[in-house]
């Protein structure tokens, strides 16, 4: 699995023990189950946006105009 798969496997997984914390300490239920999903696909876009601009590397590309 590439970096970035790395990534984005872990947020999911900070994500999800986010929740369970927060289901536990009963504050889900008091915000319901829209909120909650939306607020889920913002920090997994978040997370992807992330995962994918840490990943590759950035290399320079040099033009060599004078070769003809």
């Amino acid at each position: 699995m590439k970096r970035s798969g790395v990534y984005f496997l872990g947020f999911v997984v900070l994500i999800i023990g986010l929740l369970a914390g927060l289901a536990k300490a009963g504050v889900l239920a008091s915000i319901g189950a829209g909120w909650t999903v939306i607020g889920v696909v913002i920090l997994l876009g978040i997370g992807l946006i992330y995962a994918v601009s840490n990943s590759g590397t950035r290399d320079n590309v040099i033009i060599d105009k004078d070769k003809n």
